[in-house]
């Protein structure tokens, strides 16, 4: 028997205005797992209706009083490991080690969320007038509209809405219509039983035909005075598009095509290891998995075939089997795509080392290529799915070129035994994120989050999400009068 779920303004659970509902689809057995309420324009400004309302007294709660609620919330989502692991099997194909690994870090992005609300938020200025004290202060914005998606659902579901409400604004989200549940539904519940005051966080889901109206409808209401998402470049510029014409700022984290660089004085085996966790895990469905493997060529022969062949024996399929690395996709449809640019790039001169054919419904088999060459879309499309590319280099300066040779820019893995090396090769690629001697799938709570060029821009995490969802504004004091010219 399917899930019921309805939205959730003003800190009740109501079915959408006209009645409407969407079906969630297991996108590995195909079944609906459950139906929610598909939301219109009058149920978002109902959402906003709610937030709005509630902002003033949520603004004014003592930060301790806060603070209270988001460690209760990291402990209350510690505790559902085993419910998470079922939404995520059933929404989005997620594998176990997957779920448990989202329940951990979302928990700890509540924890330093709690941390900021207490932590000091402003300056003392100096003064050009006599007798006078100067003061920067934060203060929140009001009303922020998140969009929260289904690929890292719990952990992207908190992150969407931990740093506007720790700096004292309410939230209104929209989840992705794939993982409506575990994006926001559940993240809203995890909340609630903490003590999330009612319209503090609003959640409204939809129907996939309804998604362009509901986001515009959201970030074009006046109250609503700063937005973020997380997604693909394609969406973030429509988004990013209506927020500017609003003049309402926004923290977009958009698509990778992120490069792994191994440098000629890597342990290889270590590669590999690291390389294999950034290509497949979650089924390459990360914004910062790596795309391109760029591998020394005086290790390019030895890299090559141990990776090849720790990639053709992991296992794929069944997200509840313990032993799956590679699930399902998203839906069936996703692994038609990926399937297609793989096609694309062989028909134009690519070799499959391993994996290639036609995906089982929403599963496509672990892939490697090689000799992939400019004119095929996998080369700067970036492929979201279990898939890489290796290409060769024989000096730095090439690396840098090739890991540099694409529109984004959010991560990248440069994998060394030389710290000094890796970091002088770090410092020269475009990226928002730079790992030495790792892997480029990584996040902390407390560290800026964010890409550069068409990655997006703004960052999530730490002070700086809190400095993302809050003004400075100039407060003065004078503490004797002032003296005019008339």
């Amino acid at each position: 028997m399917p899930l019921t779920r309805e939205l959730l303004i003003g800190g009740k659970d109501v079915p959408a205005a006209s009645g409407r509902t969407t079906e969630d689809i297991n996108p590995y057995t195909g079944e609906v797992y459950a139906t929610v309420a598909a939301a219109g324009p009058k149920d978002v400004t109902r959402a906003v209706d709610a937030a709005d309302a509630a902002f003033p007294e949520w603004a004014a709660l003592a930060p301790f009083a806060r603070r209270a609620i988001f460690l209760k919330a990291a402990d209350l989502l510690d505790a559902r490991g085993e419910q998470v692991a079922e939404i995520m099997a059933h929404e989005a194909g997620g594998t176990r080690p997957w779920a448990y690994f989202n329940v951990a870090l979302a928990a700890n992005i509540l924890r330093e969320a709690a941390a900021a609300i207490t932590a000091p938020r402003g300056e003392v200025l100096s003064a050009q007038e006599a007798g006078t004290l100067g003061l920067a202060v934060r203060e929140p914005l009001g009303v922020v509209a998140a969009f929260a998606p289904w690929n890292a659902p719990v952990i992207l579901g908190v992150r969407a809405v931990a740093a506007p409400l720790a700096a004292g604004n309410t939230v209104v989200v929209k989840p992705s219509e794939d993982a409506p549940i575990a994006c926001a539904l559940l993240v809203a519940d995890v909340l609630r039983e903490a003590g999330l005051p009612d319209g503090v966080l609003n959640v409204v889901t939809n129907a996939p035909e309804d998604a362009a109206e509901i986001a515009e409808v959201l970030i074009a209401d006046p109250r609503v005075r700063a937005v973020n998402f997380t997604g693909s470049t394609g969406v973030g510029r429509i988004i990013g598009t209506h927020a500017a014409t609003h003049l309402k700022p926004a923290v977009l984290e958009l698509g990778g095509k992120n490069a792994v660089i191994v440098l000629d004085d890597a342990d290889v085996d270590y590669a590999v290891d690291a390389v294999t966790f950034s290509v497949f895990m979650n089924s390459g469905q990360i914004c910062m998995s790596g795309d391109r493997i760029l591998v020394h060529e005086a290790l390019a022969e030895e890299f090559t075939r141990k990776f090849t062949a720790k990639v053709a024996a992991l296992r794929a399929g069944d997200p509840a089997h313990p032993h799956t690395v590679v699930g399902p996709l998203v839906a069936a449809s996703a692994a038609r795509r990926v399937a297609a640019l793989v096609k694309d790039a062989v028909a134009k001169g690519a070799t499959v080392l391993t994996g290639g054919g036609e995906p089982e419904g929403a599963v496509h088999p672990a892939t490697v290529l090689t000799d992939v060459p400019k004119d095929a879309d996998l080369y700067y499309a970036e492929a979201f799915g279990p898939v890489c590319v290796i290409e060769t280099f024989a000096d730095d300066d090439t690396a840098v070129a090739v890991a540099n040779d694409t529109d984004n820019g959010l991560t990248c893995g440069i994998i060394t035994e030389n710290a000094t090396h890796g970091l002088a090769v770090g410092r020269r690629v475009r990226t928002g994120i730079v790992h030495i001697n790792d892997q480029s799938v990584a996040d902390e709570p407390h560290a800026p989050f964010g890409g550069v060029k068409a990655s997006g821009y703004g960052r999530f995490g730490g002070r700086w999400g809190i400095e993302a969802f809050s003004n400075t504004r100039w407060v003065t004091i004078a503490t004797q009068q002032a003296h005019y010219p008339f």
